[in-house]
């Protein structure tokens, strides 16, 4: 076993308000009203869920992010009690997304904009250390929605740079989509990040490559050189691209009841093994193994880093 870890991961960006409502099968007309099975109210944004994981995982980490000061604020931070004191608060209201799920398993989202879109690169860098300990992970989250933050990334990753973390990044989606001027704005601060988490789609929309080998290979080359580039591809398990090889991990069927934060999760389980040592291979393991968990249950459950390790020395 490879025992406890010093590290931590610290996870930034967009912690916010989830509400989830299911099945939709087609969109209603305007001006009518459809009745859903389902809803559920939860914290959320690919922070969020990315810290809620590593929290049932056992993992040593923080959330690094604000808030803003009206009804729900108070309840989100309730959720991330060892981070929200720490949190700025701003004079906005609450980010807010609704989640709807279709037939298909397939989701569609709506959001405010609120007080992700104030967070600032010195709120961020207020909380975390001046200096990281060996084997610190800093991961940011939610690029494109935390529009201040969005603005002051080169800045911001040659900091983490210097005060000695593992930077990671999954962008997500631009809302407004991968046009040139949103590939040249992430291609200034590429070389300052060592790992880049994407799915297919968020992969293929930054290199505007027509095959994900193509995708992966050009975003490699151009990251920092210890790490690599990472692609998410759902029920076909997950791809890895750096500077010494070409990793594949494929997923194991399981039944889906909720992909929302799969990729988060994802992310969690990937980077947590890193954080203990493991190899980029068991990482990627890792990050499917805790994703299949997650989107298979409700309530919503993850393995701990114990389980996964002992997972992985049956393997």
């Amino acid at each position: 076993m490879i025992g406890t870890t010093a590290s931590t991961l610290y996870v930034v960006g967009n912690i916010n308000v989830d509400l989830i409502m299911s099945t939709l099968g087609e969109w209603p007309q305007r001006g009518t009203e459809v009745m859903l099975q389902h809803s559920e109210l939860r914290p959320g944004g690919s922070a969020g869920n990315c810290a809620l994981a590593l929290e049932a995982m056992q993992v040593p980490h923080r959330a690094i992010a604000n808030q803003g000061d009206d009804g729900f604020s108070h309840w989100l931070a309730s959720h991330f009690p060892h981070s929200a004191a720490h949190w700025p608060r701003y004079p906005c209201e609450t980010s807010l997304t609704v989640g709807v799920t279709h037939p298909d398993n397939e989701r569609s989202f709506l959001s405010n904009y609120g007080h992700i879109t104030v967070l600032t690169a010195e709120d961020v860098l207020t909380q975390l250390p001046a200096q990281a300990m060996p084997g610190d992970i800093v991961l940011l989250c939610g690029t494109f929605l935390c529009l201040e933050l969005y603005q002051h990334y080169p800045t911001l990753l040659a900091t983490l740079q210097q005060r000695g973390f593992c930077v990671a990044v999954d962008t997500g989606w631009p809302p407004a989509g991968w046009s040139n001027e949103v590939r040249l704005h992430v291609g200034h601060w590429l070389a300052a990040c060592d790992w880049l988490l994407l799915n297919e789609v968020e992969a293929l929309g930054l290199t505007g490559a027509a095959r994900l080998d193509e995708s992966g290979t050009w975003l490699a080359a151009r990251l920092s050189g210890r790490g690599g580039c990472v692609i998410k591809c759902g029920a076909e398990g997950a791809r890895l691209w750096s500077a010494a090889s070409v990793q594949y991990a494929a997923a194991q069927p399981v039944t889906v009841v909720d992909t929302i934060g799969a990729g988060d999760s994802f992310n969690a389980g990937f980077l947590a093994a890193l954080l203990y040592g493991q190899p980029s291979h068991t990482a990627l393991r890792w990050g499917i193994d805790v994703a299949s968990r997650a989107i298979s249950s409700s309530p919503r459950c993850y393995p701990s880093w114990q389980q996964l390790q002992l997972s992985n020395e049956v393997r």
